[in-house]
């Protein structure tokens, strides 16, 4: 019983502490990502969705054509950059770049910033001090894994699963979907998400880019939409 119990700790002191990645992308930590839903509360209004079965392919659509894609290809090269500063400007402009709206410009911006500054706060490292101004969220939270020696593939997923429940969670403040109905999307989802998960960690930067031309025609229109419980 001792030699395996020794056994076991030392598998788990083997394996990657990935207790930070639970708090960081858990939907109550201080980034402020319950105001945001990514053009979705548009899409309610407009008639695009409107209920659970309809949530789902929206979601699919932003997952694999659109900014989760797009993201998760950005985190991973700035896990990568071993704090390069040159390339993390680069990485960050890019994104910060991509977004199509102000409205989405300020989501991505205000989730990085508010990330990193809860980063520094409490899991404090070096090399975190590498970016100046706005910071897109995918590189805030690239940076702060690969300064801390996360493995870049769980980052990855539990960046995009952590996206993808705070999307579900506005689905469900927005339309008749329930939590019962939203989990059900979270789980459908869970195979794509490892999906596109994987298909980021092979992408180069040229690889970026999606299409999801009604969604971001969406988030201009939200911007004069006349009751809103979203900033975008």
């Amino acid at each position: 019983m001792i030699m395996a119990a020794t056994m076991d700790m030392a598998m788990v002191t083997d394996t990657p502490h990935l207790l930070p990645l639970m708090a960081w992308l858990s939907p109550a930590f201080p980034v402020g990502g319950y105001a945001y839903s990514h053009g979705l509360e548009w899409a309610v209004e407009c008639g695009d969705v409107s209920d659970e079965a309809s949530l789902t392919p929206w979601l699919l659509d932003f997952l694999t054509l659109g900014a989760g894609r797009t993201d998760a290809i950005l985190l991973a090269h700035v896990h990568r950059a071993g704090g390069d500063a040159e390339v993390l400007r680069e990485i960050n402009d890019l994104a910060l770049a991509l977004s199509p709206s102000s409205e989405l410009h300020l989501e991505t911006s205000q989730q990085g910033t508010s990330f990193l500054a809860a980063i520094k706060a409490a899991w404090p490292c070096d090399g975190l001090d590498g970016l100046a101004g706005p910071i897109a969220y995918p590189v805030a939270v690239g940076l702060a894994a690969g300064r801390h020696g996360l493995p870049v593939a769980a980052t990855v997923e539990a960046f995009l699963f952590g996206v993808t429940q705070n999307l579900v969670s506005a689905g469900v403040r927005l339309a008749p979907i329930g939590q019962t109905g939203g989990t059900r999307v979270l789980a459908a989802l869970g195979p794509t998400i490892r999906a596109v998960g994987a298909e980021a960690l092979a992408a180069d930067l040229d690889a970026v880019g999606g299409c999801t031309f009604r969604a971001d025609l969406g988030s201009f229109f939200h911007e004069t939409q006349y009751t809103r419980l979203f900033r975008s």
